[in-house]
């Protein structure tokens, strides 16, 4: 399942807040604009709110999540953005809104004014339903129902695709030698566009000083143009990084082209390529994670691994990455500062997880979709069965209360059930040498690996993980007592790590003690002290210095 908490934007959302969302898009020039959508259908969104890019009606900042009141009511299909950033958004209606930086004109609303709130794009599109859109930089694609694409904004090289390099204020359909063809995939560069036809082949146009429109040239291409080397081969998507190009075929083959200065072409170099090359993912068996002999002998392990059924891409990145059929994920190109030039095998289960985590900026590359999730992994299920009556086939009575328990897991989890339970046929287990609070925490911490109790209490679970010799509770212990620890309590806390040789617990106490000496030694557990460890205190107390002017 896709963690959006990933992305650093998302540690502003409460847990709870993370729960509830299904669609999301991390964007902005450091990844630090946020949109997402919930269960609920409503729009958020969260950030620095550049050129008013949140759409909100302002240009102010927000560092919690505010309602998207604009769009209220539409759901969704596609978004993608620009370096300004502008936004633009296709509803499952087809309609498209756009906002945010407009310099070049690249919201289609036929002004350069920035787009504070979003605005719905009719123009030459009032009959269309647009089902993809891409962005560059500056400027922006659709992509209809029908196979049409059209295209506005910046035109400094032709990505507009318009024959020539003015600017394009509102939309206008991409012709040329697109003009019977039927577009199944657009994508967009810095300053090229591309788009993939119903039959398999590529056409490009707009910036190419990099040679990221594969023509085997560096000229600009003021309308698209039929990449000739991919003659024979069937393209199914492209992307587009800052200034470089991928593609998938229906072999699940990937070809790339373009800028390689951070390796991102994955050819084992850095010189730019103007034609398309291979991409070859390594298909070493040792990293395949099925199960030996090969379940598929007909479609061995390593063509399975190596097919690729996946690309990504972001324009304002120098990053690639890919998943195969096998599940592998990987990526190569600018990864967090370093030049990764052949495909590295990551240990993600998506492509969007390498963009949170090693882009730079960490962007989303494509609407991330959020599926919601009710399946329970085994530690989850745990949680839920513990002190559960109806499952349960064991009772503990504690101070006259019952604890359910699960007689297989505890004789699992400590080495004290697992004989003391090994030839008892008893279901109820009567226990007096602890508390209720105490037992019922030590029988949770089995299912949850985890305590939640007061600093007070966890003395009293610190005395029961001594006596069953549970390592690892008596650290859990020692660490909430720490955390719990004031002026009051000191003097107490400090007898019990005493008491239960917890010797770092001891100095932590006793250090506290000396840095607040004197409220300490006003306390009531100051004055009912043990004679014993007042003397050994005072002693180690004048020892460090504590009693000198």
């Amino acid at each position: 399942m896709l963690d959006v908490g990933k992305w650093p934007i998302f540690s502003l959302c409460s847990e709870e807040e993370l729960q509830l969302i299904r669609q999301a898009c991390v964007f902005g020039s450091a990844g630090n604009e946020v949109l997402y959508t919930t269960v609920n259908d409503e729009i958020f969104v969260l950030g620095t709110n550049c050129c008013g890019c949140l759409g909100l009606g302002d240009v102010q900042s927000t560092i919690e999540p505010r309602r998207l009141e604009s769009l209220n009511g539409k759901k969704i299909a596609c978004l993608s953005y620009g370096s300004g950033p502008h936004v633009v958004l296709a509803t499952t209606e087809g309609e498209v809104f756009t906002w945010g930086h407009n310099a070049y004109s690249q919201l289609g609303n036929g002004t350069t004014n920035h787009g504070l709130v979003p605005c719905h794009i009719s123009t030459n599109l009032s009959n269309k339903q647009v089902t993809e859109v891409a962005c560059g930089s500056y400027h922006s694609l659709v992509l209809t129902s029908d196979g049409e694409v059209f295209a506005w904004g910046y035109n400094n090289s032709g990505q507009v695709g318009s024959g020539s390099t003015a600017n394009q204020p509102i939309p206008r359909r991409v012709t040329g030698c697109l003009q019977n063809k039927v577009v199944v995939n657009i994508a967009c560069g810095q300053m090229c566009s591309m788009a993939v036809v119903n039959t398999g082949e590529v056409y490009v146009w707009g910036y190419n000083g990099n040679g990221q429109l594969g023509l085997g040239s560096s000229g600009n291409q003021p309308t698209p143009c039929r990449i000739a080397a991919l003659q024979g081969i069937r393209v199914q998507r492209v992307a587009c990084g800052y200034a470089h190009t991928l593609v998938l075929t229906d072999e699940g083959q990937v070809y790339a082209w373009g800028a390689n200065s951070y390796g991102q072409l994955g050819t084992g170099n850095k010189s730019n390529q103007s034609y398309p090359a291979p991409v070859v993912v390594e298909k070493d068996s040792s990293c395949c994670r099925q199960p030996s002999p090969c379940p598929t002998p007909d479609f061995p392990c390593a063509a399975r691994c190596s097919r690729i059924i996946e690309i990504a891409a972001c324009h304002s990145a120098h990053t690639s990455a890919a998943k195969t059929q096998g599940g592998h994920v990987y990526m190569w190109g600018q990864c967090r500062g370093q030049s990764v030039t052949l495909p590295h095998l990551t240990h993600f289960s998506c492509t969007d997880d390498v963009f949170a985590c090693f882009a730079t900026p960490a962007v989303s590359w494509r609407l991330l979709s959020v599926e919601p999730d009710d399946h329970l992994t085994v530690a989850e299920s745990l949680k839920r069965e513990f002190d559960n009556p109806n499952t349960a086939d064991l009772k503990f009575l504690v101070d006259g209360k019952y604890i359910y328990a699960h007689k297989v897991l505890l004789k699992i989890r400590c080495e004290h059930f697992r004989s003391s339970l090994e030839d008892n046929e008893d279901d109820i287990v009567e226990m007096s040498e602890f508390s209720y609070p105490v037992y019922r925490a030590f029988l949770e911490y089995l299912y949850t690996d985890s305590i939640s109790l007061s600093p007070e209490e966890a003395v009293g679970l610190l005395d029961l993980a001594t006596f069953y010799r549970e390592n690892r509770l008596k650290k859990l212990c020692q660490q909430t007592i720490k955390q719990g620890i004031c002026e009051e309590n000191a003097i107490a806390l400090l007898s019990a790590a005493v008491k239960y040789d917890a010797q770092d617990l001891e100095e932590f106490c006793f250090r506290f003690c000396i840095n607040h000496l004197t409220v300490v030694t006003q306390t009531s557990g100051f004055a009912e002290m043990d004679h014993d460890l007042l003397k050994n205190f005072i002693s180690k107390a004048s020892r460090v210095g504590a009693f000198k002017n």
